[in-house]
């Protein structure tokens, strides 16, 4: 080997190292950030050291999580792997299935059954301690366990299957579960999911709102009830920016406005904002166009429908709820949502003090799985 050769190698070498370096200053000194638009979710933060922790794992675990979500430039080099692996017939990007006719399916990724059981065990012992409550559980299915026929050849949906119905058979026989899985099998030729975006469609939240009837007790609203009002044909969600994989079509945003629809206001009680509408159509100018729900998430809600004679509800919920909601308007006087990611106050309390008798949980699967807030159901606030 000639010096220059040798020279050549310091140089790649040397470049390599400052590229490096590179990297891991920017990711230590660049300001981290708290919530991904384009994932619509919050990101990891650092984690709090702690001999237990460390121990047990869920420090290092916490910290692969918290770099992976701050890592510099983390969706242009999500786009780079993506292209890669698309070129040379991978299936999957970033926890993210390329399923056919263009769908995108969020992986099902399974926790430790520890915490599956405590957050069994946490709505158990909230049901316990509020009897006065009648209670309803609607965990919603993802797409990867209800469109079978959209995954790749090699990708089963059967453990989240499996999950749910450990959950359903751990719950006080006093707790209501709405099944909503059959009813959206039986409709998965239509479009009850969104194709590159994580959540239902407002046609897969009215199948469900129509089987929670049945368990409630009253009287759904019917297809021809409702002007199906087409918002958008340009919507590109969280799995088409979490994934990488481009090259495919836009999804379309429905809403469903009831024909005899009651005036109502909307409140954002711990933003004291209020507004007459369920829906903020500015929000069709961002890239994360379901936040045309109400505005995206927020700790605490209160819908009055104008409806004196109907009862109030309680929604303890995720980003699922939102399209759903709508649908409640016509049988209930106050629904009051409540996102436990972000809401600090007591639910039991909150439910006495505006006398509310009837609750639904209502979480998608891989949320209720993976978010551990849940577990703030029994948290005593002051």
């Amino acid at each position: 080997m000639n010096r220059y050769d040798k020279l050549s190698q310091y140089v790649m070498a040397i470049l390599f190292l400052i590229f490096i370096g590179l990297i891991l200053f920017l990711n230590l000194l660049l300001p981290k950030k708290v919530f991904s638009e384009s994932e619509n979710r919050k990101l990891e933060q650092l984690p709090v050291f702690s001999f237990h922790s460390f121990i047990s794992g869920k420090f290092t675990s916490d910290f692969e999580k918290y770099m992976t979500d701050q890592f510099v430039a983390k969706e242009i080099w999500v786009d780079v792997k993506s292209s890669v692996d698309r070129v040379i017939g991978k299936k999957e990007s970033n926890g993210v299935y390329l399923g056919k006719d263009g769908y995108l399916l969020q992986k099902f990724v399974e926790r430790s059954e520890s915490e599956l059981k405590e957050k069994v065990q946490t709505i158990n012992s909230f049901h316990s301690s509020t009897p006065e409550l009648t209670k309803y559980i609607m965990l919603v299915p993802t797409a990867v366990s209800v469109l079978q026929s959209k995954l790749p050849d090699y990708v089963s949906g059967d453990r989240e299957r499996v999950l749910l119905n450990d959950v359903r058979t751990s719950l006080n026989p006093g707790i209501h579960y709405v099944d909503v899985y059959p009813v959206l099998s039986s409709r998965q030729n239509e479009p009850i999911y969104y194709k590159t975006d994580h959540h239902w469609t407002s046609k897969g939240a009215f199948y469900a709102y129509q089987q929670l009837s049945k368990q409630m007790g009253f009287t759904h609203k019917r297809d021809e009830d409702f002007d199906i009002r087409i918002l958008t044909h340009d919507f590109y969600g969280s799995l088409y920016s979490k994934s990488g994989f481009r090259n495919l079509s836009p999804d379309s945003i429905e809403l469903y406005i009831p024909k005899n629809e009651w005036e109502y206001t909307v409140e954002y009680v711990e933003e004291q904002q209020r507004t007459d509408s369920m829906y903020e159509l500015e929000n069709m100018k961002k890239k994360d166009k379901y936040t045309v729900f109400f505005n995206g998430n927020h700790p605490l809600i209160k819908i009055n429908t104008g409806h004196k004679e109907g009862q109030k509800l309680l929604v303890v919920k995720d980003s699922y709820a939102n399209s759903f909601i709508p649908f409640l308007t016509s049988h209930f006087s106050e629904i009051y949502m409540v996102d436990l990611r972000y809401y600090e106050g007591d639910v039991a309390s909150l439910a006495q003090q505006h006398q509310i008798h009837d609750m639904l949980i209502l979480y998608n699967m891989n949320t209720f799985v993976e978010d551990p807030s849940i577990n703030n159901l029994t948290d005593t606030k002051e």
